[in-house]
C-alpha cells in the first residue's frame, strides 16, 4: 500500500507560454527558481488551468 504522506502537500507546476508543465515540485521557491530558465513561464498550483492562475 502506497505512504499518503504527500496526500495533502500542495504542489506546483512551471508552464511554458506554449501551455506544457515542463516541471512540478513541492516548494513554490525551487518552482520560481526553475521558471527562470524558461521565458514567459508561469508557476501555479497543480491543477488550476492558466486563466485562473493569473488572476
Amino acid at each position: 500500500m502506497p505512504c499518503a504522506c504527500q496526500k495533502n502537500r500542495k504542489q506546483y507546476e512551471v508552464v511554458t507560454e506554449s501551455g506544457k508543465v515542463v516541471f512540478t515540485s513541492t516548494s513554490q521557491p525551487t518552482a520560481d527558481t526553475v521558471a527562470k530558465r524558461y521565458p514567459n513561464s508561469v508557476v501555479r498550483p497543480q491543477g488550476e488551468t492558466a486563466s485562473t492562475a493569473a488572476k
